[in-house]
């Protein structure tokens, strides 16, 4: 069994930075890295993994989901800085695990 996510992608380091939550964290980046459906990370490019977070729930991942797309723009860059500070893709962390 796949452990629930919170992460965040980006378009680029500094630039548009989209939150969301997944049941299986390497399908759904792997759908916005390859611009699978139509949406917000397809429309502004954010194909960047720049931050995760596993969960033991998906009822703690949708609240950890809700703080960040309720949290100011200052607080993301701030978990991104802290776990990523290159701003890296951290796509070969998660697919080849």
């Amino acid at each position: 069994m796949k452990p629930p996510a919170a992460y965040m992608m980006a378009s680029r380091r500094n630039g548009t930075i989209y939150s969301g939550v997944t049941s299986d964290l390497v399908k759904r980046v792997w759908q916005h890295r390859t611009g699978v459906g139509d949406g917000f990370t397809k429309r502004y490019g954010c194909k960047i993994l720049v931050w995760y977070e596993l969960h033991s729930t998906m009822e703690s991942a949708i609240l950890r989901e809700k703080q960040l797309k309720g949290g100011n723009r200052a607080k993301k860059l701030k978990l991104i800085e802290a776990l990523n500070p290159e701003w890296r893709d951290m796509w070969d962390d998660i697919a080849h695990a």
